[in-house]
């Protein structure tokens, strides 16, 4: 018969990020389709004048409105990254601390290597986790740049003219879109993974992880929520313990 556990209710996801979450989610989708419409091209069959039907416009233009959200999404998160709590911030992102490095080990080991079955549970994203999310708003930016390269010449706008200068890095405009286009790809064998990791972990651990992307909460013992932050995982260094109070000096008594 298993122990009981004492598990504590923590506020971990707070209600900008798992905003994000789902806004970054549902546009990845909008352009993944669209992208893959706008690269293969369906020839329909229909009575109607083709002028009159436009459908292959309404693509794009779905595309690149959907493109700004993305873009007006991801400038939030970068800013939410420094007002946000710990879980958000931006120092989680990037492997800074001993601690981080050996729990990105740790996770490899169970999740990819297979070569332990201890997960490793955090309160937050665990140390890989964060990582790969760097990784994917590096390849976010990409995207953006490239895609707003690609609707430039088609665009009396200002703002898709600020990326004139990244077509030439390319030498064409069929180089860059194959690059945009393989991307995409990268972006769905991403989401696929993510997923499966999602339920994988939500299964393995019990602390709510999927729950926790729409009301925020996450649960973990208690005493593996107070030997997280002293560990000084999530970036932040181990707080200092408060000085010892100094005791009062006597004084003799008057007389």
């Amino acid at each position: 018969m298993n122990g009981s556990h004492d598990y504590q209710r923590v506020y971990v996801w707070e209600q900008p990020v798992r905003w994000f979450h789902w806004i970054n989610a549902l546009s990845i989708v909008v352009l993944g389709v669209t992208g893959y419409l706008i690269a293969h091209p369906p020839a329909l069959m229909i009575s109607k004048e083709a002028s009159f039907s436009y459908w292959f416009g309404t693509v794009r233009f779905v595309h690149f409105v959907t493109a700004y959200v993305l873009l007006t999404n991801f400038a939030f998160r970068l800013y939410w990254s420094f007002a946000g709590n710990k879980y958000a911030n931006w120092r989680s992102f990037f492997p800074l601390t001993k601690a981080q490095l050996r729990q990105i080990w740790d996770v490899l080991k169970v999740d990819i290597l297979q070569f332990g079955n201890k997960p490793v549970e955090t309160l937050g994203h665990n140390s890989m986790a964060y990582f790969t999310y760097t990784a994917t708003g590096l390849l976010t930016i990409f995207q953006i740049a490239t895609g707003f390269a690609l609707y430039g010449p088609t665009s009396s706008a200002w703002f898709p003219q600020l990326f004139t200068w990244v077509m030439p890095l390319f030498g064409s405009e069929y180089t860059l879109r194959i690059f945009h286009y393989a991307a995409m790809w990268i972006f769905a064998l991403f989401t696929l993974v993510h997923i499966y990791l999602v339920f994988y972990h939500d299964y393995v651990e019990g602390h709510g992880v999927i729950s926790s992307m729409v009301g925020g909460w996450k649960f973990l013992e208690k005493e593996q929520i107070e030997a997280e932050h002293p560990t000084g995982m999530s970036a932040f260094p181990a707080p200092k313990a408060d000085p010892a109070p100094v005791p009062a000096k006597a004084t003799k008594p008057a007389g």
